[in-house]
């Protein structure tokens, strides 16, 4: 029996695929469920599997679109399974041929050598007006040839010397022209509709980490033993201090519609993890009800199921708010771009000692540079700066404004 096997749908919005990578080639013998093709949509990179076992035929190209419901192989379920642990025979080797005497050869006449050229003292020697123009023109005396008496350099060959450009010779020049993916493609649509589109600004703050780095310190290793070996990282702290802001500052998690103001009650955090297939940004539902436990989880799983390619278009629509954390490449600072139809985005930076001012003194401490950017036409500038504060000031003071404070309580120790 031929089976035909069709794209199926990844989403209620998507019409058409990409088939990015086969898995297989055209011939081979698939077993049922075994992942045969990587297929891009415009939201995400999703594995194909066989429907059955059963020898394929592919009937689309790497590259190719194709629409939902379309064949893209077809399989052979009748076509027995081959045997592949038959040992492959032995080709017969090639009799290593028999070395021959060296035969003795006649002397080759030598070529004459050519008499050495003479030389002379002022050979590459310039003149006083030819040093002074080379000098000039930052030009060195060996580069030039000299066509004076005895190669003498003379001011006309310093004259008419021209500067080598240091142009590099022998190194690779070749170029390499890759069609980007669907989804690759969407994201940079979105970026451009983003910038042009949204009257998009962003404003900057700075985070004492200290208080955040000593509750990590002093809990970490107990939270991961008590809630099976999940790490106490930054973007816990950072979510809870996200949803806080955006309860104290609603226009914050809101987003334009036409003409209308869409504004929501919960907290549904886009949080951007990095993928096989480039950045994907999950949500985080409802951050605002979640535990420290709850959200370190959550960010786990949907982390991990970016990385083994299996985020779905589910995990990623609906967001309400977006973190980024470009600290963890080494930025210092940046303007992240609004994730529409967002209207607001947290970028977090890398964590730099640095002395400040304390009651006076100078003291170090890791500082974190924050930057929000948001769409002006819904959010103006009290909102933002005034979110802006509340996250720094709840993440310089989380024990009491993000664990009511009992620090142990608030991480189920």
């Amino acid at each position: 029996m031929i089976l035909e096997m069709k794209v199926p749908s990844p989403g209620e919005s998507i019409k058409e695929v990409e088939i990015a990578t086969w898995l297989v080639k055209d011939g081979d013998y698939v077993e049922k469920d075994q992942a045969i093709a990587e297929v891009d949509s415009d939201k995400a990179t999703l594995e194909l599997p066989a429907e059955m076992s059963g020898v394929i035929t592919l009937k689309a190209e790497e590259g190719d679109t194709v629409a939902v419901g379309a064949v893209v192989c077809l399989i052979d379920t009748d076509a027995a399974k081959p045997a592949g642990d038959a040992p492959a025979a032995e080709a017969p080797k090639a009799e290593a041929p028999k070395a021959e005497a060296p035969k003795a050869e006649a002397p080759k006449a030598e070529a004459p050598k050519a008499a050495p050229a003479a030389t002379s003292y002022a050979a590459g020697t310039p003149s006083p007006a030819a040093r002074k123009i080379l000098d000039e023109k930052n030009i060195a005396p060996a580069s030039v040839s000299g066509t004076g008496k005895g190669g003498r350099i003379t001011k006309d060959d310093a004259v008419n010397a021209v500067p080598s450009m240091g142009t590099p010779t022998g190194g690779s020049r070749g170029t390499e022209r890759t069609k980007l993916s669907m989804l690759r493609r969407k994201v940079a649509e979105r970026l451009v509709s983003a910038k042009n589109e949204t009257a998009m600004l962003t404003t900057f703050n700075e985070v004492n980490m200290t208080p955040i780095n000593q509750i990590r310190n002093e809990y970490k290793d107990a939270f991961k033993a008590k809630h099976g070996g999940l790490g106490l990282g930054f973007m816990s702290f950072f979510t809870k201090a996200v949803t806080r802001a955006l309860q104290l500052y609603p226009d914050v998690n809101s987003m334009m519609d036409g003409d209308y103001k869409i504004a929501y009650d919960f907290a549904d955090i886009s949080i951007a993890v990095s993928g096989p297939k480039g950045l994907m940004v999950p949500v985080v539902r409802n951050a605002e009800l979640l535990t420290f436990r709850g959200i370190e989880a959550e960010i786990k799983r949907l982390a991990l199921r970016a990385r083994d390619g299996q985020i779905t278009v589910d995990d990623m629509t609906g967001g309400t708010f977006t973190i980024t954390n470009g600290g963890v490449f080494g930025s210092m600072l940046s303007t992240p771009i609004i994730n529409p139809p967002q209207s607001g985005i947290l970028g977090m930076h890398n964590i730099i000692e640095r002395p400040i001012a304390v009651n006076g003194k100078v003291e170090i401490h890791p500082m974190m540079y924050v930057a929000l950017s948001y769409d002006h036409r819904i959010i103006d500038g009290r909102e933002s700066v005034g979110f802006l504060v509340a996250v720094k000031e709840a993440l310089e003071n989380p024990v009491e404004l993000l664990m009511n404070g009992d620090a142990k309580r608030a991480l189920e120790l």
